[in-house]
């Protein structure tokens, strides 16, 4: 029990730590707001950044493409693409052309051939056609859809599988008073363009480029981009609507597209959910290439606020924190407690029989009031103390005598005892089952006393296991004896009958153990019996082989609970039971769990009730999937949370062991 001091301490303590958890909250409510104002503001920012970054590169090479589209010469060549010389005037413009797009590359269709002409700086220049563009080829439906649809020029992202290039390519069309005679332009090196506007983004942020319908045109992850969306509808899952999961987040995000084109050069601010993340994502429309440019934040991943700077203010709030408990404490320390201590050192003499000593001079507060009330109880006791030491006295000897032959006995049971409990657990393969199974296995071992009757069983060979636990009549040192021999016995029927005949084991088990306590009739009310469950694990042939005398196996593989009863009578019972193997298949990561009835047994819960098989069944069900050490903490916690302040009855053991499915 602490003293008035400790108490005082422990208060202060209290009211420190309270302060600084509140002091801790207001300030971490204050820097999640700061991080949502970041946020907002970074992916704003950001997005208008990109925005800018965009349109130069890709308002040029349009520009370009544009100047192309409008050359006579090449016009003139496309009305008459067999005449050589237009054609070599044609050619020798574009390649003028090439030198100054980015990707030194260009393409001219003709509308009226379907001819493809592409010339870039890997290969030499030809002014031959590289193919001819089939209306019915879905390769080549994009040319017809551009031509057919599009007015001027569309910006579309798509593979060009004959020329085996993934591009973003500018299509640009080209007229002759009014009539749509081909289609001239440039492309920019997609895996370039990707590498250059998005994978340069941060931690925790996401930028997509989008077209007018909310295909995704660029995204750092390759696989969610639309290919070829300026000409076919794209699927759901290459959307920004398929990357929202909530239909609001989808709704809010169509709202944000048709807002940010009706504004161009703002950016439109919304929250909605990616991957089932809460993010911060803003938009903006580029009217010159009819696309969006959208950044998404997450403000639990994104460094918007540097944490590090906080240490200084956390440390300096604590030592402000730690000076004012010092002050406090050295100042009710030199009122209060100090004359208390020499008020307590002076009972403690007195107390001891040394009434000479001298009290503390008394003040005019409560504590003189307090040292004034000893010193007149100190009288008092004092003549009553001096009666009463001349009987003590004539008492004391055979007392002592008594208590020290007590003490000897007392201490010639411990030890017993507790060597007792050496031996009990020497017999226990703690040892065996940690090398075999590591982190994959726990064992619950509490006897009720010092020693008890339950103890568990392990053999390996060649991949091989044979698990088991037993539970023998009786408790301390009388269990404990049983288990011995129940031990013993065990051992020679496993060599007996294998250790992959759980049933022909418990049999022998149960032979060896009639042997050894002979035939006659025990004194009533001596119960020499045991229970016990054997599992056999095959890991090789992917089956495990059950057996049990009154004791049940258990196991969970993740999906599904089950269990198999033991047989009805225990061994060495009055009457010999019947004992059964049952198969068990092995599935991947199955959990077996062993238990004696000290456990189910328990009693516990709001009314005391013993804890049952039903409850523990839920217990394995619950435990499904976790690893098996999370389980061994849960499975401890539970039992003592369900025990509360009732006393255990019986000894407790549970086994438990994961296995893999074998490869």
């Amino acid at each position: 029990m602490l003293n008035l001091r400790g108490k005082s301490i422990l208060a202060l303590v209290a009211t420190c730590v309270l302060s600084g958890l509140l002091a801790g909250a207001i300030g971490w409510q204050a820097v999640s707001s700061i991080r949502h104002y970041l946020g907002t503001s970074l992916a704003r920012n950001l997005t208008l950044l990109n925005r800018e970054r965009i349109v130069a590169p890709v308002q040029r090479e349009l520009a370009l493409s544009l100047r192309l589209a409008k050359s006579e010469l090449v016009r003139q060549w496309l009305l008459d693409e067999g005449n050589a010389a237009k054609k070599t005037l044609a050619f020798r413009e574009a390649e003028s052309f090439r030198r100054d797009f980015t990707d030194r590359s260009y393409f001219l269709i003709s509308a009226l051939s379907n001819n493809y002409y592409f010339n870039d700086d890997k290969s030499a220049f030809d002014d031959s056609p590289r193919y001819r563009l089939v209306p019915n080829l879905d390769k080549d439906q994009w040319f017809f859809t551009t031509i057919a649809e599009t007015e001027l020029f569309n910006v579309n992202v798509d593979i060009d599988v004959s020329l085996k290039l993934t591009k973003i390519w500018l299509n640009v069309i080209v007229e002759d008073n009014g009539r749509k005679i081909g289609l001239v332009g440039s492309g920019l090196d997609l895996t370039d363009f990707l590498r250059r506007f998005v994978d340069q983004a941060e931690p925790g942020i996401t930028p997509i480029i989008l077209d007018g319908k909310g295909a995704i045109q660029a995204h750092p992850d390759y696989s969610l981009i639309a290919y070829n969306s300026a000409t076919k509808e794209a699927a759901a899952e290459h959307s920004v609507f398929g990357l929202l999961e909530r239909p609001q987040d989808a709704d809010l995000a169509r709202d944000a597209l048709a807002d940010a084109a009706g504004h161009p050069g703002g950016v439109r601010l919304f929250e909605a959910e990616f991957h089932g993340k809460p993010h911060i994502v803003a938009v903006s429309y580029i009217p010159e290439l009819h696309w969006h440019v959208l950044t998404a934040v997450d403000l639990a991943v994104a460094e918007l606020v540097d944490l590090s700077l906080l240490i200084p203010a956390m440390f300096a709030a604590a030592a402000l924190l730690i000076s004012v408990g010092f002050g406090f404490s050295f100042a009710v320390n030199r009122l209060v407690f100090r004359p208390l201590a020499k008020l307590t050192l002076s009972a403690r003499a007195m107390a001891a029989g040394n009434y000479s000593v001298a009290l503390p001079p008394s003040s005019g507060d409560e504590i003189g009031a307090l040292t004034d009330a000893f010193a007149s109880m100190v009288a008092k006791v004092q003549g009553h103390t001096e009666e009463l030491e001349e009987t003590v006295k004539s008492r004391t000897h055979d007392l002592v005598l008594a208590n020290r032959k007590m003490a000897l006995a007392h201490k010639q049971i411990h030890d017993s005892i507790a060597y007792a409990s050496l031996i009990q657990r020497a017999i226990l393969p703690e040892r065996s089952l940690a090398a075999a199974f590591g982190d994959e296995h726990f064992v619950l071992w509490r006897p009720r006393d010092v020693v008890g009757g339950d103890f568990y069983i392990f053999c390996q060979q060649d991949g091989r296991y044979l698990l088991g636990v037993a539970d023998c009549a009786g408790h301390g040192v009388a269990g404990a004896c049983m288990t011995m021999l129940g031990h013993a016995a065990i051992e020679l029927a496993i060599a007996e009958a294998g250790m992959d005949d759980p049933a022909g084991i418990l049999a022998r088990t149960d032979q060896a153990l009639r042997a050894m306590l002979g035939s006659g009739h025990h004194p009533h009310g001596v119960a020499t019996h045991m229970e016990a469950g054997l599992v056999y694990v095959d890991q090789a042939a992917g089956q495990a082989v059950f057996a049990g005398a009154k004791i049940a196996l258990y196991w969970n593989c993740g999906e599904e609970v089950g269990s198999i009863k033991g047989a009805r009578r225990a061994l060495a019972e009055r009457r010999p039971g019947q004992f059964a193997n049952e198969a068990v298949p092995l599935r991947n990561d199955t959990v077996f769990y062993l238990t004696t009835d000290g456990l189910l047994d328990q009693s516990g819960g709001d009314k005391g009730f013993g804890f049952g098989t039903t409850r523990f069944t839920e217990w394995v069900q619950q435990q499904a999937g976790r690893r098996v050490t999370e389980q061994q903490r849960w499975f401890e916690s539970s039992l003592a949370e369900w025990q509360g302040e009732n006393p255990q009855r019986d000894d407790i053991t549970l086994l438990c062991v994961r296995f893999a499915e074998p490869n």
